[in-house]
């Protein structure tokens, strides 16, 4: 990856198609659509189960209507990059809300389980695109600083509504466990929203004689690839705390709560924090992972629930800062015509790590025996991603950046 990140070719209208905020606005509502879809219906599970507890295979089949719509956003995403670049942003936008909204209520009238499984994975492709199009019309409306606080506050409403949704699921799923999937609906109130407000995107000027650029894959390879990483180190605080604390003799599901929303709030103070910085997003990416990992072995090596809370607190503020730097990291590559695709890739690699992040703890603490011993092996090997950004780095002088490795 070059030292300096050219800026793209062609920067969408901004001014004043994008004056105001209610764009903004419907851009981070659109952005926490999915994780809506990845922790509403968390609470229920149980009740789930035991609704479908005489359909064969229901122990598999339960976990993934929490599960899949991830693993289909993941594949999909980049496929909806190309649709994004070929039908327009906005238009897919409206669709795929909509669809969202329809897709995600279904399961209030289906009686089976495997058709509940089906609509999950609707979503997931709905997801794929919502999640797509919004990350490049934040690209597409918005340039230099001004991205950059937009894109760390995306990162701040999707750890914030994770929180939010997971009391509201559990509220909604003391009425029944169908109940949940009525906030689903609120696609039908945003979609017509975005239609009216959200602008058209349109370059600011088209060179005269029109000349296509291969679309930069080697370079965009590198940074999914560092971005499944990133997504595996963003989710294990929440999806593994409760189970550590757990470990530790915690049982008070009320000091579980807190301490999950303690962590979610520092990933929202490293999105901010993200927002005051001025350095270049990749030279900045070996201090992240360090953080990160300072983080994981205070967590892993601990016996005592404050030095836990602690460690979990250090790497949810450097996973706040880390994933709205690599979304800058990327996006700063890519021309507008080719937002589209490079924002799907991207997506693609941080739901794909959103997806293997329990599976690679579970299959690390069947190797290391605990689950501890996963997390401390987790900040070990995040210690090695810094070391080798950060070698990368000292070999890549600004005056030679043909010198450097494209897909790093």
């Amino acid at each position: 990856m070059p030292a300096s990140a050219a800026p793209p070719s062609h920067e969408p209208a901004g001014d004043p198609a994008v004056r105001g905020g209610l764009p903004a606005v419907l851009l981070m509502a659109g952005s926490c659509l999915p994780i809506l879809g990845a922790v509403l219906i968390a609470p229920v599970l149980p009740r789930m189960q035991d609704h479908f507890a005489h359909v064969a295979g229901s122990e598999a089949l339960v976990p993934l209507v929490l599960t899949v719509p991830a693993l289909s956003l993941a594949v999909l995403a980049p496929f909806a990059g190309v649709l994004v670049d070929r039908l327009g942003r906005k238009r897919l936008l409206v669709v795929a809300t909509v669809l969202y909204a329809v897709f995600g209520t279904v399961p209030l009238w289906l009686g089976s389980l495997y058709g509940i499984v089906l609509s999950r994975v609707l979503v997931g492709v709905a997801e794929a695109a919502i999640m797509t199009c919004c990350t490049t019309l934040i690209g597409d409306y918005y340039s230099g600083r001004t991205r950059d606080r937009y894109l760390a506050l995306q990162t701040m409403c999707a750890s914030a509504s994770a929180t939010l949704f997971f009391v509201l699921g559990g509220a909604l799923g003391s009425i029944g466990w169908r109940a949940p999937f009525w906030l689903y609906a609120v696609g039908l109130l945003l979609a017509p929203a975005m239609a009216r407000v959200l602008p058209t995107p349109h370059p600011t000027a088209e060179p005269a004689a029109p000349v296509r650029h291969p679309f930069p894959l080697r370079r965009m390879a590198g940074i999914c690839v560092l971005t499944v990483f990133g997504a595996l180190v963003f989710y294990t605080v929440p999806v593994e705390m409760s189970y550590l604390m757990d470990d530790l003799g915690v049982r008070s599901t009320g000091v579980v709560g807190a301490v999950t929303a303690l962590a979610s709030a520092a990933t929202v103070a490293g999105s901010v924090l993200f927002t005051r910085l001025t350095d270049r997003p990749r030279r900045r990416m070996p201090v992240l992972f360090l953080l990160c990992a300072v983080g994981f072995v205070l967590m892993g090596a601990t016996d005592h629930v404050a030095l836990l809370v602690v460690g979990a607190v250090v790497n949810c503020v450097g996973t706040g800062l880390l994933l709205p730097s690599l979304l800058t990291l990327a996006l700063s590559r890519l021309d507008f015509a080719d937002r589209g695709r490079g924002t799907g890739l991207w997506t693609a690699a941080f739901f794909l790590g959103e997806f293997i992040c329990p599976l690679a703890l579970l299959a690390a603490k069947g190797m290391l025996g605990t689950l501890s011993s996963a997390v401390v092996m987790l900040g070990l090997l995040a210690m090695l991603v810094s070391a080798a950004l950060l070698s990368v780095n000292r070999r890549s002088p600004k005056t030679l950046p043909q010198q450097v490795p494209e897909s790093i």
